[in-house]
């Protein structure tokens, strides 16, 4: 147990977060039992590592644990937990937990017998919590940890404080708003930069992104989606030549039965790889109004756009780019549709928007909102697309 304490100390002491992240504020930390999901490399590691040092610095009693660790080989969770708790713990954080055979049921029986412990756990966003996990149906409390916003990355790179706006904020008040950012830096300036290489914090460290984001890419193919859905390793390659071929594709309409016959397997099959995909948040499918999977999407597109220039840089298109910002940045809170003709998405089932490109003639409809590239204040239903990434 000394050797977790060391550890803990260590990772504490030596834990900067760069940015605060507003996720910290939103969760009910009295709660017992916290489950935190997020796609490979959005920081949940550090996340819980600057709740250890905000909330308890130095103290023992609270732990932090990998699973990881070659410990729990031969030894349980709740084992730990008991002993832990007999040293005067209180909470134990749990960083990957899913890596732990039998993982749910141990963290029921701590639930049960520990009354007076709370456990915060991470996993990966492939993790069906409560679906998937009956026993936890009822306990636990789930959040996700998303990457970083524009908002956040503009608060890094300027040493800013903006705060996030909802839709509604935004839609009522977007030349207000952008009056009082603009007063003080020029997002412009920021935005293609955020869009190669801002969503993930790793882009910090003095290392290549695009390769760091390329072995991300491929650990949630290899780790998060085949182990934790337990697909062998021979049909690795087939799901990554699938999610190249999508990528490769841009946004747009599946054609299941061709990727079927590419990759050599089902239609079902290539429904079930498209989901997989979905939840390890590499891939976003977005559906007519009223439908929803297992019906075939009717769009596809990269979770975000650093994704996309990691995949096929030479080929990234500008409308495709604007589209694949605009749906990662607004699903977070709210619903996304494809809209209809002439509309490029329709929002929680009544808001129309249209995405578009700077110089781009617009026909104006008054019922329509249009988020606009390269616009540093909107006027009216025209607004700045790079203030939708104040959303969070």
């Amino acid at each position: 147990m000394e050797a977790f304490y060391r550890t803990h100390a260590y990772l504490v002491e030596h834990t900067n977060a760069p940015v605060r992240r507003d996720l910290m504020d939103e969760i009910n930390w009295n709660d017992r039992l916290i489950g935190i999901k997020g796609m490979r490399g959005v920081g949940k590691t550090t996340f819980l590592l600057q709740y250890a040092k905000e909330k308890f610095g130095t103290e023992r009693s609270c732990l932090y644990i990998n699973m990881n660790n070659f410990y729990f080989c031969n030894h349980s969770i709740v084992d730990f937990a008991s002993d832990f708790q007999s040293r005067g713990g209180k909470v134990l954080l749990i960083d990957q937990v899913f890596k732990h055979p039998d993982w749910s049921n141990e963290l029921r029986l701590c639930y049960d017998r520990f009354p007076n412990l709370k456990i915060v756990f991470t996993g990966s966003s492939v993790m069906r919590l409560k679906e998937e996990n009956l026993e936890l149906r009822d306990i636990v409390k789930s959040y996700n940890l998303r990457g970083f916003s524009f908002r956040e990355f503009l608060n890094l790179q300027t040493g800013m404080k903006f705060h996030a706006y909802t839709l509604e904020e935004i839609l009522n008040n977007h030349e207000q708003i952008t009056k009082g950012i603009l007063s003080k830096v020029r997002p412009l300036d920021y935005f293609q930069d955020y869009m190669h290489h801002g969503f993930y914090p790793f882009f910090l460290e003095k290392r290549n992104f695009s390769e760091n984001l390329l072995k991300t890419m491929n650990m949630m193919i290899e780790v998060d989606i085949l182990l934790i859905k337990q697909i062998e390793l021979k049909y690795l390659s087939k799901i990554k030549k699938l999610l190249y071929m999508l990528a490769i594709d841009g946004p747009k309409v599946p054609n299941v039965s061709q990727l079927a016959n590419d990759i050599e397997t089902s239609r079902a099959t290539v429904m079930n790889y498209l989901k997989y995909l979905a939840d390890a948040r590499l891939i976003n499918m977005v559906y007519p109004k009223k439908e929803e999977f297992p019906k075939k999407p009717s769009k596809i597109m990269m979770h975000n756009t650093n994704l996309m220039y990691s995949i096929y840089p030479l080929q990234v298109e500008e409308q495709d780019l604007l589209d694949t910002f605009f749906v990662n940045t607004i699903w977070k809170d709210h619903k996304v549709n494809k809209g209809d003709k002439n509309i490029s998405y329709l929002i929680d089932e009544t808001m129309p928007f249209k995405i578009c490109c700077r110089g781009i003639k617009i026909k104006n409809n008054p019922s329509v909102t249009y988020a606009i590239n390269q616009m540093d204040i909107g006027r009216g239903n025209q607004i700045p697309l790079w203030l939708f990434g104040f959303l969070y």
